[in-house]
This record gives structure tokens, sequence and C-alpha cells, in this order.
């Protein structure tokens, strides 16, 4: 393929020219081979692909077959019953996003008063708990209790049997109608099925991204995926054992691997460099979220050298029910941009779909303008440049934080391509200006 008359890093009027997947050359002017495919930029910006350095393939994947169920698709209790009820026949309705600004706490007589004898599972928008109505109790052989379960994903895919791998195709079209060329699946529990799932997905084309897969002690190295870093989760309010956690860090360091450390509080992230400390930091060792920084806590990551990825889309989507629901002195703190950079922390940034929208520019957009869905500005001395929002996606995979990849001979042809010049695209930041995706010089994304 020869694309011409490109706008790259500010230069006009370029032409790049694709063989055997990467760029061949790059120069204003190029001669149209025989056969060549020509594609014509008409001054659009041409970007690196970019890569959502956090998310959650099977999850996005199920969560599109599922029904929202908090905002901004659903606000109130009457909404959340017509969602519900829409759903055709007697089986299992699975939904997902739900928000207590909704309706307030799910239980199952709450979920029973809106569907009846309905099994219902709907999962919280942290992804943390599933509300279950008695229906689904009682399926589930889970008839005691209020029907609200916690961090029990796997006890849940045991009870409801063997089910088939939810769809991947969607999500490999949404993903790269936005741009996106690489992903990081940040998923603890990804082992050797996971894997497998994703590969073959890859193998047949229906996941066209770039795949680089965080999970526990047992991911295996696939062929069609990169094998990340060791995924640990922690909670506040379960701590795990301290000589445990430093031992899951050294085990991860010993097979070559870095840990990720899932940290939405100032304590999680307390604990985490502590495990750190004891353990040693290693290239690669990264912290996800760090919803809650304080000064005190982004000196230890930039002296530690350990890399943050973030989600400002948060800012956008979840900004108004932080303002009250998060304690006043955090607010100030909630996923920081400026005052990461500026101490010198590698950062990079993510959508955690779908606990997020999976759209890497409205994370760019929250990123900049630190605005909630609401209209309410959080943080704004924490607000990036377009250029410094727009490098949290184009890092390479294995370095986010690291230099944004530039578009040049020899490297693989994981290109975006926009419909206006950046000078345009830099003030509105929306996927709307997404014209075409490849991903080693395969069109992935149409152009018109």
């Amino acid at each position: 393929m020869l694309i011409r008359h490109a706008e790259i890093e500010g230069h006009s009027a370029l032409d790049v020219r694709i063989r055997d997947a990467h760029i061949a050359e790059l120069a204003p002017g190029l001669t149209p081979e025989p056969g060549e495919e020509i594609l014509d930029a008409a001054g659009g910006a041409l970007l690196p692909g970019l890569h959502d350095h956090h998310l959650h393939l099977l999850s996005l994947a199920a969560a599109l077959e599922s029904v929202a169920c908090g905002p901004p698709q659903v606000r109130n209790r009457a909404e959340l019953a017509a969602a519900l009820c829409r759903v055709p026949g007697q089986g299992w309705i699975r939904g997902v996003g739900y928000h207590e600004s909704v309706t307030g706490e799910l239980d199952r007589r709450a979920l029973d008063a809106l569907v009846g004898e309905r099994p219902v599972r709907i999962q919280h928008r942290s992804g943390r708990l599933w509300m279950l109505s008695s229906a689904a109790c009682r399926r589930l052989g889970l008839d005691a209790g209020d029907g609200r379960i916690f961090d029990a994903d796997t006890e849940l895919r045991a009870r409801l049997g063997r089910e088939e791998p939810p769809d991947l195709e969607p999500v490999g079209r949404l993903l790269a109608s936005r741009g996106v060329t690489g992903v990081s699946d940040a998923t603890a529990t990804n082992g050797p099925a996971e894997a497998a799932i994703l590969a073959d997905a890859a193998a047949r084309g229906v996941l066209p991204q770039r795949l680089r897969l965080m999970g526990g002690a047992s991911l295996p190295a696939t062929s069609g995926t990169v094998r990340g870093e060791r995924k640990l989760v922690l909670h506040e309010a379960a701590p795990p054992d301290f000589a445990e956690l430093v031992a899951d860090v050294d085990a991860a360091h010993r097979d070559g691997r870095g840990v990720a450390f899932h940290c939405v509080t100032r304590a999680e992230l307390v604990l985490a460099l502590a495990a750190l400390e004891s353990a040693g930091v290693e290239r690669g060792d990264r912290i996800e979220h760090a919803s809650v920084a304080p000064p005190e806590l982004v000196k230890l990551l930039a002296e530690r050298r350990v890399t943050v990825v973030t989600q400002p889309g948060f800012v956008h989507e979840r900004g108004d029910a932080y303002l009250t629901d998060v304690e006043p002195a955090d607010v100030r703190w909630l996923y920081r941009g400026r005052g990461f950079l500026e101490a010198g922390v590698l950062l990079g940034g993510g959508s955690d779909a779908p606990f997020g929208e999976a759209d890497p520019w409205i994370a760019m957009r929250a990123a900049v303008d630190r605005r909630s869905a609401g209209g309410d500005t959080l943080c704004v001395d924490e607000a990036l440049s377009p250029e410094e929002s727009l490098a949290l996606f184009t890092s390479s995979p294995d370095a986010p934080g690291g230099p944004p990849r530039r578009i040049e001979v020899g490297v693989p042809a994981d290109l975006c391509l926009l419909d206006r010049p950046w000078s345009q695209a830099r003030r509105v930041l929306s996927r709307a200006a997404v014209r075409a995706t490849l991903i080693g010089g395969a069109l992935v994304h149409p152009a018109d």
C-alpha cells in the first residue's frame, strides 16, 4: 500500500510506502508501483496506532452482549426496569455497569421487584460485585444470603457451567474503529484457558490487534500473544499476607516478569510500594490505576522508577459520582496527570474497558479538560496538553510512559489515519476523526 499526502509529526504532504507489514519508504512524492493500493490521506494526520495499556477483552466481549445497567445509559429505577424487561424470553439476563446512583444498593429483593421470577445477574461497574435475583440464586445453588456476591467470578463461572466464549469479533471491530492497533489485557485471572481463547481469536483474524496479556502465575507464553506482567489485585478491606505478597513479587521477577498492582486507594498504593521495596523493583513493574496518589506517594513512585497506567477517562465517566462519594481530601489526587509527569513518573493510559468506555479518545479528552459528564471540573492543575494525552496511548506496549512510537522506516505499519490535520484534531480529541486503521499494513478499519 502507498499512503499519499499524509501529515506526519507536523510535516504535510508525505507519502508512506508499506511493504511486508512494515514501513518501507517515507518521503514526499513517491511514485506508485504497479498494482500498489493507494490510500489518499488528503492532508489528514497519520499517527502511530493507539495502544490501550489496560483493558479486559473477554469481559468487554461479554459486556457487548449484556444489558447496560448504569450511567449514562441508565440513570434511575424506571430506566433500569425498562432495560431489563426489554430482554426477550425467560432465560438469563446479564447486566453490567451498575452504580448505586441509579436506585441504591441492589439485592435479590430489589431485583425481584424489577424482574419477577427471571434469573438476573448484574455486575457492578467496579467489576468486583455481582447482584443476583432470587431465581438466579436458586439456579446457582446460592439461595441463602442477599444475592450480593463479591470477588467470586471464578466461582460463578463454575456454577454457571460451561459456556461458549463470548464473540470477540465485535471487540476487534470496535477497537479498530477507534484507531486501536494493540492492547494489554490486564485481567488477573488470565491463565492457559483464557490465553488459548485470545490466541485463537488472533489467529483467525477476528481480533486483529496485537495482544499483550497480564495474568496469574500459570499464564503461558502463547503464539500470537505476548506474556506480560503478573497481575496482583489488592483490596484495602482484605489485604493479603505481606510476606506472601512479597514472595509473589519475587517469584514473578525470577520468572522474568514484572508485576502489575491493582491500586485504587491510598492504602493499596502504600502496600504495593512496600512490597516492591522489600522484593526490589524490576523493569516492567507497574501500578494499575493509582486512583488516589498524594504527593508523598508520587515521590516514592518516581524514586523507585515504577510505571503508572492511569485511566483519565474515569474523570469524565465517573467524575460526578467522585465529587459526592470520594473523601474530599482525596478528590484533588484523583487520576492525576500533570503531577505524575512533573515528578518524573512514567505514565501510560488505558480505558479499563468494559469498566470504562473502550475509547482512548474519551480518556485523552478528559486528560486535557478534566471535565465530568455533568460539566464539573476535577483537579484542573492535573491537565495535560493534547500531545501529552496522545502519548499516553502511543508508547511501546512493554514500556507505557516511554517515548511515543514514531512513524519511520523499518517499524511495523500499525497506523491510525485521521480525517483532518492534527492542528484540528487536537482541539476535539474525538474518535469521529478516525478515518482508517492499519495493523501490519492491513486495513482493519475501512477508509471512506
